[in-house]
């Protein structure tokens, strides 16, 4: 017999928001599997909670087998239930055979794992009720919540210095070969992404996530831990979003830095919205997304509903496309997933070459990052994020590591290629400053 979840609304009010966040992620940190989801207060139309917190595991799908999407399928259609977890960039090599990945893994993510939770708390996009779906007492869980002594858990974060695996020269002559190969016609654009990395680290991952969250407050941030591993992300980017039949992804291609001066920083956010090569980076992986999803939706039914948007976070201004489509009837929901990952944001096109050539030119595997972490509901739907603007760490080796990367083609320029870089590496790295 089916174990049933007991569900409980408990009344918010907008002061008490920050701090019930707060107390549900130190209250989660005891368990040993667990995904926080915060989409912090960011307007959009397409997001259904302020929040979300998946703690325990009552069941788990995943490892390196292959066609793990075919069993998640399987475990949903057999119990539809609630699913929380990660699928690494390195599935590709499930996806498509041929393809591998030449470096060594560090961190220890599986390929692909979801996990069934004990319990899911949940704060609605209105933020006006915190909601309690549990096999265990939920006014119990509620009660631990509110009952958390925050000054208790504050931990000082440690001054840490960076390795990078690749030195500015050897960055700067590698994109010029890149460039080489878009010349050839092997490519049209492919995005390069290079690896930072600290030894023998000893953290407090949720501190490290504080952190970031509170520089880098982003609408698909995300703290993440399965046993060891760990992730703290600010991603502002969508992966793929399911609501009822419907599909989108948010790809985001051109970035520009923030400026203190209120007029300066309009004139670099119009600039972008104008930049001939960031709209034809945009378009390029727009036509990408849109070819993926026809994939698997109704004939037709694939539009760009938002070209070039401009949108503004706390230290970049970023343009931001969306795409959508109606999945075909018949599909298994988890068929977008196989038919649209890795998301063409963090490859490039042709998605098959560039795949190969950013698995010869790049230094580290790249295993979670430029993957995705995410939920699917009860019902079906889903909602993934692109894993960027993050840190990963191993706890039993101490290792924390980041990568970043950008978009190349033709005409980029190596020396502005690298400033992009460093700004989004700096963003991470100033938290151990």
């Amino acid at each position: 017999m089916q174990l049933q979840r007991h569900k409980v609304n408990y009344p918010l009010t907008g002061a008490q928001v920050r701090e019930i966040k707060q107390r549900m992620l130190n209250w989660a940190n005891q368990f040993s599997i667990l995904l926080f989801l915060d989409s912090n207060h960011y307007p959009s139309a397409y997001d259904g909670y302020e929040c979300l917190l998946a703690v325990g595991a009552t069941e788990v799908v995943g490892g390196h087998e292959h066609d793990l999407l075919a069993q998640l399928q399987q475990r949903h259609n057999a119990n539809p239930d609630w699913l929380f977890g990660h699928i690494c960039y390195d599935y590709k090599n499930v996806l498509e055979p041929k393809l591998e990945s030449a470096h060594a893994a560090k961190t220890g993510f599986e390929l692909l794992q979801f996990f069934v939770p004990q319990t899911v708390c949940y704060i609605n996009k209105e933020q006006t009720f915190l909601t309690i779906e549990s096999f265990e007492d939920t006014n119990a869980i509620y009660n631990a919540i509110i009952d958390v002594d925050l000054e208790s858990v504050q931990k000082r974060i440690p001054h840490l210095q960076f390795t990078p695996v690749v030195d500015k020269a050897d960055y700067l002559a590698t994109i010029e070969r890149l460039r080489t190969h878009i010349a050839d016609g092997d490519c049209y654009e492919i995005n390069y992404c290079t690896e930072g990395y600290c030894e023998g680290a000893e953290i407090d991952p949720l501190q490290v996530f504080n952190a970031l969250n509170g520089l880098s407050p982003a609408p698909f941030a995300a703290y993440y831990r399965s046993g060891a591993q760990y992730m703290m992300c600010s991603s502002p980017e969508r992966y793929l979003k399911k609501q009822g039949s419907k599909v989108l992804s948010q790809p985001i291609k051109g970035t520009a830095r923030r400026d203190k001066d209120s007029e300066t920083d309009a004139q670099i956010k119009n600039a972008l919205r104008n930049d001939i090569k960031e709209r034809a980076e945009n378009v390029m992986i727009v036509d990408l997304v849109r070819n993926d999803l026809a994939r698997c939706c109704e004939t037709g039914s694939v539009q760009a509903d938002e070209l070039f948007g401009i949108y503004s976070f706390p230290q970049v201004h970023q343009m931001i496309s969306t795409v959508s489509g109606t999945l075909k009837a018949a599909l298994p929901f988890t068929e977008a997933i196989r038919y649209s990952f890795p998301m063409g944001s963090m490859t490039g096109a042709p998605k098959y070459k560039v795949m190969q050539l950013t698995d010869r030119y790049e230094r580290s595997r790249r295993e979670l990052y430029a993957g995705t972490v995410g939920y699917i509901t009860p019902g079906g739907d889903f909602d993934f994020n692109v894993v960027i603007r993050s840190m990963f760490y191993n706890e039993d080796t101490r290792y924390l590591t980041y990568q970043t990367g950008g978009a190349i083609t033709y005409d980029s320029v190596p020396e502005q290629e690298w400033d992009e870089m460093r700004l989004k590496a700096w963003a991470l790295e100033r938290i151990f400053a």
